[in-house]
């Protein structure tokens, strides 16, 4: 079965349309990076983005295969929030080089084509504990995961700026085809 992912910038919608499609019956990961996010500054170590993003890119790169290997078993249509490439997308628009087991990383647990993009949505950003990013920050963000998987050979489509009902509606026609 297909494994999609929906990403973006933050705060652009991802997580409730992600909740949506599992309560319309779809298998979804949930982000790995908030999880991470908590776990470690529960921990009190320096591996988080605005500190040290080469080590929790790390971190979530080996979170996120382990995700990829479990919903490959899982044998139904999975959306992923977030996908391995947006860890590549989120050290490049740092600045960081990313080094090639990354790449691997990504060409050896493909994902489905389309890649679902939520576009930065100013009127329905907030920031919280693990969402730390300005709105700018956010659609510098949503441009270098485009250009990411883009890069990587995907299809982009942008989710449109619609209710949640109405998005579950356009992925599910999307999906579909």
């Amino acid at each position: 079965m297909p494994l999609y992912v929906i990403s973006g910038g933050p705060g652009a919608g991802k997580t409730t349309l992600l909740t949506a499609l599992q309560q319309v019956g779809f298998g979804t990961a949930d982000e790995v990076s908030r999880q991470l996010i908590r776990e470690q500054v529960a921990l009190g170590t320096d591996q988080v983005p605005w500190r040290n993003l080469a080590g929790f890119a790390e971190l979530a790169l080996a979170r996120m295969v382990a995700q990829h290997q479990a919903a490959s078993q899982a044998n139904r249509t999975t959306f992923f929030d977030r996908g391995i490439p947006d860890v590549i997308g989120y050290m490049l628009v740092a600045g960081l080089s990313v080094p090639p087991a990354y790449y691997t990383a990504a060409a050896t647990h493909p994902y489905a084509s389309p890649v679902l993009l939520a576009p930065p949505w100013a009127e329905i950003y907030v920031n919280d504990a693990e969402r730390w990013q300005t709105f700018g920050e956010a659609q510098a963000l949503y441009h270098a995961l485009r250009r990411t998987y883009q890069d990587l050979g995907f299809t982009v489509l942008d989710l449109p700026k619609v209710p949640v009902v109405e998005r579950v509606a356009f992925v599910r026609k999307v999906v579909a085809t």
